[in-house]
């Protein structure tokens, strides 16, 4: 028996377990607590004996980006519940292990969403929905999670119940915090319970899809269109993309809206004036079933992908000059990349996107690689001295899922 299941194991058997096969190259032993004080308990041991350990979700992207296993996962999936809900208010408070799935389903009885919107909602949770920063087609008419958190609970250093925010909208406090832990890959603390903003779900969702010979045109159009009207979401994929989810092979522009009948008349009308005469509308399910199969899509499993993020107006250029398969979220500056190769064709990557002031993340690559792979950019010197300090001061023992983050923090 390991140090790890020593330690998670005063959680009582029912409670640890050894990890899938995901799960085994990210985590070695996987303790499931009951309440956030026994969260606290175990970070207070395993920074007595130095042992390492990381929240996890499905463990997808941290079995991507740790070189080594952390000795302890502490999975969340016990902790799951919708702790307050007030739709009048629109707001709710949710323990982390819920998934963003689970949860949507519950506010949907109302007419409403957390409307974000990662790969397979139903798998990913509220911790790591915060944590790894997820987001989807949705960033653009929506923002992320750090646009709708409003509260945020986390155990930190020394078993700390560590709360900052509140269960108001108008309640700001400690926001920069709540900054602090988005995106933070478990690094700060173990995030535990969440307070949302949530919105209605909006009537008669409608998908335009229209395709083009040449990406500089299907980008164009795009462009035209985030200039002309607000969508719901607004995206330009490549010809291997496009036949992936059954549509023709060609580079694809998917234009989502949203409203009452009279909003959707001019919306459509607009979008007919832009898109070529071969647009087509889809209308609820079908509508719905491709922005599922857009928003869920996985790469080919052998090749590297990555995440790009660069100035809206620099991101057709960038995704041309990728020699890529690509999903641009056009308006939001981001495309996710795909293409076999080594850490050259991701040094390239790079180089491409620092050329358009912006960065690139690795999301995952194939397993003899990865360790010849940064998936994170390095900040400029003065950037990463202040992430340093904060992790110094947020985990001075260095036991927050350590040496996975930017710079091998």
């Amino acid at each position: 028996m390991s140090v790890g299941s020593e330690i998670v194991g005063e959680l009582g058997n029912e409670r640890v377990r050894n990890p899938t096969e995901m799960e085994r190259g990210a985590v070695e032993t996987i303790g499931e607590p009951h309440s956030v004080e026994e969260i606290a308990a175990l970070v207070r041991k395993c920074e007595a004996d130095q042992i390492s350990l990381a929240p996890i979700g499905a463990a997808r992207t941290l079995a991507q980006i740790r070189c080594a296993p952390a000795k302890i996962g502490i999975s969340l999936r016990r902790m799951a519940r919708i702790v307050a809900y007030e739709p009048e208010d629109m707001t709710v408070v949710i323990e982390a292990g819920l998934t963003v799935g689970a949860l949507n389903a519950t506010l949907a009885a109302r007419g409403q969403r957390l409307p974000v919107d990662p790969a397979n909602p139903d798998i990913t949770t509220i911790g790591s929905l915060i944590a790894a920063s997820h987001a989807g087609p949705l960033r653009l008419s929506e923002g992320t999670a750090r646009d709708l958190l409003i509260g945020i609970q986390f155990v930190g250093h020394g078993g700390r119940i560590v709360r900052a925010g509140g269960r108001v909208v108008k309640n700001v406090a400690g926001y920069d915090l709540m900054k602090v832990m988005t995106g933070s890959f478990g690094t700060l603390g173990i995030i535990t319970e969440a307070t949302f903003k949530v919105r209605p779900i909006p009537e008669n969702y409608s998908l335009a899809v229209a395709g083009f010979d040449d990406i500089a045109a299907a980008f164009e159009a795009a462009s035209k269109l985030q200039d002309r009207i607000a969508l719901v979401h607004l995206e330009t994929i490549s010809p291997s993309v496009s036949a992936a989810l059954g549509l023709r092979e060609k580079f694809t522009v998917l234009a989502g809206f949203a409203g009452v009948q009279s909003e959707l008349k001019h919306q459509r009308d607009v979008i007919a004036g832009i898109l070529p005469l071969n647009m087509e509308v889809l209308d609820a399910e079908r509508a719905n079933r491709l922005y599922t199969s857009l928003r869920d899509f996985r790469f080919a499993e052998d090749a590297l992908v990555s995440r790009m993020a660069v100035l809206p107006n620099e991101l057709a250029r960038c995704a041309a000059a990728s020699s890529a398969e690509f999903i641009a979220h056009v308006g939001s500056g981001i495309a996710a990349l795909s293409a076999r190769g080594d850490a050259d064709k991701v040094a390239r990557w790079r180089t491409i996107a620092h050329s358009a002031r912006g960065h690139l993340r690795m999301l995952s690559a194939p397993p003899a690689i990865r360790s010849q792979i940064e998936f994170f950019d390095r900040p400029e010197p003065g950037v990463f001295k202040v992430m340093q300090r904060l992790k110094s001061a947020f985990d001075p023992a260095g036991i927050f899922n350590p040496g996975c983050f930017v710079g091998g923090l």
